[in-house]
């Protein structure tokens, strides 16, 4: 597996795009309202790293990574049959693929299909 998109959920999104940027030598654009308003830049290894705030209170910061899967529906299958609690069900973002996330031994993982 290979990850599609890192997100990255922090209270100060500013302080770490240019603390990314920096050690990266990479720029990060203007906040992407599909993405929950993330200021994205695109790394070397060709993956999309995300930064934003939280969406809500409840919202704690987090890293989490999407993995490349051919098919959501048995890759979340398979996480729920393994132990994994569904935390968002596979959804689609026009133009940019469909997601999910779910926990699995205390960590948040992501999935993601083109």
């Amino acid at each position: 597996m290979r990850i599609h998109y890192l997100e990255i959920v922090a209270t100060d999104v500013d302080a770490v795009c240019s603390a990314y940027a920096a050690a990266g030598n990479f720029q990060f654009g203007e906040p992407e309202a599909e993405l929950g308003n993330a200021r994205t830049a695109r790394v070397e290894e060709g993956y999309v790293v995300g930064v934003r705030a939280p969406m809500h209170e409840a919202e704690a910061p987090v890293v989490r990574p999407y993995w490349l899967v051919d098919d959501i529906e048995s890759a979340v299958a398979a996480a729920l049959e393994a132990g994994g609690e569904l935390a968002h069900p596979p959804l689609e973002i026009p133009g940019r693929g469909m997601f999910a996330i779910y926990t699995l031994g205390g960590v948040h993982h992501g999935l993601w299909q083109l």
